[in-house]
C-alpha cells in the first residue's frame, strides 16, 4: 500500500509537469526597449515568473483564461487576461515611483530594489555619489581627487578596496598586487550619468563573486539605451567646473541602440596649493538584438586623470597655527592614472528553460602617485616622499549558464560558471624621492604575473514561500613575481586553491514580509608579493559570516529592511604604503545591525534612512588593546528627495560618522562628522536648471584621517597624532542641462 502512495505521488507529480503550459511572452517599455526584472503573476495558480536581459519570460502551469498581474517598479501594473498563447507581447508605461506598489515577494532583489528607487530619486552626477547609493557605505577621498577613495563598511576601514569586490559590466574594478594596496579600486572611470543599476549584496554570501567579497560586492551597470541626447555643463566655488554630453546615436533604429558619452572636470578645491585637477572620460556602447531574442554588447572607455594634492596635515601644525586647515606641509604630492576598457557580453536564449551569459573584456592601466605621510621621520635632509607606479593589463572573460525545471511544485533554477582572470603588471614600483623629479632610492621594482581561474554553482529550490538557495564556489591561483633589483634573473611562484561554500534561506511569511537567513565562506587575497616572499603563508585568509534579516512593508508606502550579521576573518591585512610591505594583523570579528527605511509621504515626497551600528574587535589582542583602527562603529545617512513637483526635483540629505579609534587602544580619536548636502533643479521643457550646495551648514569635518608617527623638519622628536584631509567646506555650483 505504501508503494502504491509513493507511486500515485510520482505520477501526479510528473502528470503536472508534463501537462502544465509554458507561456511564452516579452516584457518592453513605450520606446520598444525590453525590460529586465518585471514580475510575472499568474493569479489562478499562483505561478510567477521574471524578464531576463531581454525582456523574455517563461511561466509554468499557465493556460488561456488565466489572468495575469505584471509589474515592475516605475512602471504602471497591467492586469490582463490571457487570451492567446501566440507572441505575447506586453508594453509598460513608465510612471513616476510609488512605493506602494513594490511587491516584496515579487521582487527578485528586494535590497537592489531599493537602490534602483534611490537611483531614481537622487541621480548622481558624480563618481564619489556612485558608491554612495549604496546603504552604509562611506567614502573619503585623501589625495587631490584623483586617487580611489577609502571605502568603509560594516566595521571596516577598507582601505581601497581590499575587501570589497566592485565591478562595472561585469569588468572587475579591484586591481591585485597593486602599487598601492590590495585590492585598490578606482571607480572614477565611470561617467555617472551612464549608471543604470546599482547591484549590491553585503557579506560573502554570493557564488558570482570570488576575490575580495568579504564585507560585500556592489556591481553597476551602464545603461543599454538613452532615452534622449543630453548636454550640461556646471561651473562652481574653487575654480570648478564639469561638462557631461550624452549622445544617441542611433533613434528609432530597430533592434540596436547606441551612444557615446564625455566627461571633462577640473577643479583647484579649497586648498592653500590648488589641486590643478582635471579629468577626462569617453564612453561608448552598442548594444544588438537578435530575431531569436539575443543579446550583443560593446563597450568602450577612456579615462585620463591628473592632480596635484596638498596631502594628509598633522594636527599640531594646525593647532599652533603654522598652517590652515588647507594647508600643506608637502605641496608637491600629486599623481597620474588611466585605463582603457574593452568589453563584449554576449546573453544567448537557448530554449525556454536556458539562457546563457557571457563576457570577455581587457583593460589597460597605468598609475603614478607621489605621497608623503611621515614628512622627514626616515630621512630628515631629503623628506620622505615616496613614489608608487606600475603599468597593467587585465584581460579576463566570465560565462554564466541558467536552466529551470520544475520538479512538481518545486521550481528549480541551476546556475553555474566559469571565470579567468589574468593580470600582468610590468614595473611595479616603490622608490624615494625628491620634490616629484629625482629618485633617491628604489625599494621595490618588479614585475607582477597573476591568474585566478574560477567555478561556481549554485541551485535555488523554490518552494512557493519558502526558497533555499546552496551554493560552492572554486578559485585557483597562481602568483608569480620577478624582482628586478635583484641580481640574477628568477621567477618566485606559488600557487593556491580554495573552496567556498554559501546556504542561504529565504521565507515569504507575508505578502508584505520577506525574512531570510545568508550564510558563507568568502575569502581576499594577499599581494603576490607577499605571497611569494613569505613562502604561500596567509594567502587566501578565509572570511566566514551569517546575516538574519527581513524586508518589510508594515504599510502601503513604507518598507523596512534590517539585518543581524556577524563576520569572523582569520587575517586582516594593513598596506603599509611608505615601506612597500602588507602588514598581518591577526583573526577579527565584527557584528552588528543594519537598519534601512524608505518612507513616500505623497506622490513627490520621499524620505530614506540607513543607519549601522557594529562591534568590531581583534581576536587575539587583549581588552582594551584590540580595537580595529578607523573602524566605523556607527553610521548614518538619510534624507528627503522631491520627485517632479511642478517641475522641480531635488533633496536635502545628511550623512554621519561616529567618533571612532584610530590606533589599538583607542588613545587617538578620528572625530566624526555630520555633513548635510542641499540640491534642487526644475526644469522647463528641454532645459533644466540646477543648484547644489556641498556642507550646507559649512561645518569643520575631516574627510580622511589617520594615527601617523610623522616628523616635521624643525622637530627633534616625532609625533603620533591624527593626520588628516580636510573635508569639503561650503561649496556651491550651478548647472544648466539641455536635453534634444
Amino acid at each position: 500500500m505504501k508503494q502504491i502512495s509513493i507511486l500515485t505521488l510520482f505520477l501526479s507529480c510528473f502528470a503536472l509537469t508534463a501537462y502544465s503550459q509554458n507561456i511564452k511572452g516579452r516584457i518592453i517599455n513605450e520606446l520598444k526597449q525590453p525590460l529586465e526584472g518585471a514580475y510575472i503573476y499568474n493569479q489562478n495558480t499562483e505561478s510567477h515568473a521574471h524578464t531576463l536581459e531581454n525582456g523574455v519570460f517563461v511561466i509554468m502551469n499557465t493556460e488561456v483564461g488565466d489572468s495575469l498581474r505584471i509589474g515592475l517598479l516605475g512602471y504602471k501594473t497591467q492586469f490582463i487576461r490571457l487570451e492567446s498563447t501566440e507572441n505575447l507581447s506586453i508594453t509598460l508605461e513608465e510612471k513616476a515611483f510609488q512605493l506602494d506598489e513594490m511587491v516584496i515577494t515579487e521582487e527578485l532583489n528586494t535590497v537592489s530594489t531599493i537602490s534602483r528607487l534611490d537611483l531614481n530619486l537622487t541621480p548622481v552626477n558624480s563618481s564619489q555619489e556612485v558608491l554612495r547609493k549604496v546603504p552604509g557605505l562611506f567614502i573619503g577621498q585623501h589625495a587631490g581627487g584623483g586617487k580611489a577613495e577609502q571605502i568603509f563598511l560594516r566595521g571596516f576601514d577598507i582601505d581601497h578596496g581590499t575587501d570589497i569586490a566592485l565591478s562595472v559590466d561585469g569588468m572587475p574594478v579591484n586591481m591585485v598586487s597593486h602599487a598601492h594596496g590590495q585590492g585598490y579600486s578606482d571607480l572614477h572611470f565611470v561617467i555617472p550619468e551612464t549608471v543604470n543599476k546599482i547591484d549590491f549584496g553585503k557579506g560573502g554570501y554570493y557564488a558570482q563573486e570570488g576575490d575580495f567579497n568579504t564585507a560585500g560586492y556592489v556591481n553597476f551597470k551602464t545603461k543599454d539605451y538613452l532615452k534622449e541626447s543630453e548636454i550640461s555643463f556646471s561651473a562652481g566655488q574653487f575654480n570648478s567646473l564639469r561638462t557631461v554630453g550624452l549622445f544617441n546615436l542611433l533613434e528609432n533604429t530597430k533592434n540596436q541602440n547606441a551612444y557615446v558619452a564625455m566627461e571633462y572636470i577640473a577643479t583647484d578645491g579649497p586648498y592653500d596649493s590648488p589641486q590643478n585637477f582635471n579629468r577626462l572620460n569617453l564612453f561608448a556602447k552598442y548594444v544588438m538584438f537578435s530575431p531569436e531574442n539575443d543579446k550583443l554588447t560593446l563597450t568602450a572607455s577612456h579615462f585620463t586623470s591628473r592632480w596635484d594634492a596638498s596631502g594628509q596635515i598633522p594636527q599640531r601644525e594646525v593647532d599652533n597655527g603654522n598652517i590652515s586647515r588647507f594647508g600643506a606641509i608637502d605641496d608637491t604630492e600629486g599623481g597620474e592614472t588611466e585605463r582603457t576598457n574593452l568589453n563584449v557580453t554576449f546573453d544567448k536564449y537557448i530554449d525556454d528553460h536556458t539562457q546563457l551569459s557571457t563576457n570577455a573584456f581587457y583593460s589597460h592601466y597605468a598609475f603614478q602617485l607621489y605621497s608623503n605621510f611621515t614628512f622627514f621621520l626616515e630621512d630628515p635632509i631629503n623628506g620622505d616622499q615616496i613614489f608608487q607606479k606600475e603599468d597593467r593589463q587585465i584581460f579576463g572573460a566570465n560565462t554564466a549558464i541558467t536552466h529551470t525545471k520544475y520538479l512538481g511544485d518545486t521550481e528549480l533554477t541551476l546556475t553555474s560558471g566559469l571565470g579567468l582572470r589574468h593580470d600582468i603588471a610590468d614595473d611595479v614600483e616603490l622608490s624615494r624621492t625628491l620634490n616629484r623629479s629625482t629618485t633617491l632610492e628604489n625599494i621595490q621594482l618588479g614585475d607582477v604575473n597573476q591568474t585566478n581561474i574560477d567555478a561556481f554553482v549554485k541551485a535555488e529550490f523554490d518552494f512557493g514561500k519558502f526558497k533555499i538557495a546552496p551554493a560552492l564556489r572554486l578559485d585557483y591561483f597562481k602568483f608569480m613575481y620577478n624582482d628586478a633589483l635583484q641580481s640574477n634573473y628568477q621567477t618566485l611562484s606559488e600557487t593556491k586553491t580554495i573552496v567556498s561554500p554559501k546556504l542561504n534561506f529565504y521565507y515569504n511569511a507575508q505578502d508584505n514580509l520577506q525574512l531570510y537567513l545568508k550564510s558563507g565562506l568568502g575569502f581576499h587575497s594577499n599581494d603576490t608579493r607577499v605571497v611569494v616572499a613569505n613562502g604561500g603563508e596567509d594567502i587566501l585568509p578565509r572570511s566566514y559570516g551569517a546575516d538574519l534579516g527581513s524586508v518589510w512593508k508594515p504599510f502601503p508606502k513604507l518598507v523596512v529592511n534590517s539585518a543581524l550579521w556577524y563576520l569572523f576573518l582569520e587575517q586582516e591585512f594593513v598596506y603599509v604604503g611608505d615601506a612597500g610591505i602588507v602588514e598581518p594583523s591577526g583573526k577579527t570579528r565584527r557584528y552588528g545591525l543594519d537598519l534601512g527605511l524608505r518612507y513616500q509621504l505623497n506622490d513627490w515626497l520621499f524620505l530614506d534612512s540607513d543607519a549601522t551600528i557594529t562591534n568590531a574587535r581583534s581576536i587575539d589582542e587583549p581588552d582594551g588593546q584590540d580595537y580595529i583602527p578607523l573602524a566605523p562603529d556607527f553610521t548614518l545617512t538619510g534624507g528627503l528627495s522631491v520627485d517632479d513637483l511642478n517641475g522641480f526635483s531635488g533633496g536635502l540629505r545628511f550623512r554621519y560618522l561616529d567618533d571612532r579609534a584610530a590606533n589599538e587602544d583607542n588613545s587617538i580619536v578620528a572625530e566624526g562628522y555630520m555633513v548635510t548636502d542641499f540640491n534642487v533643479n526644475y526644469k522647463l521643457k528641454n532645459i533644466t536648471l540646477g543648484l547644489a550646495i556641498e556642507n550646507l551648514f559649512d561645518v569643520e569635518w575631516n574627510e580622511t584621517q589617520f594615527a601617523t608617527e610623522s616628523r616635521l623638519q624643525n622637530e627633534a622628536q616625532s609625533v603620533e597624532e591624527i593626520h588628516f584631509t580636510p573635508g569639503t567646506p561650503f561649496f556651491l555650483k550651478g548647472t544648466i542641462s539641455y536635453r534634444f
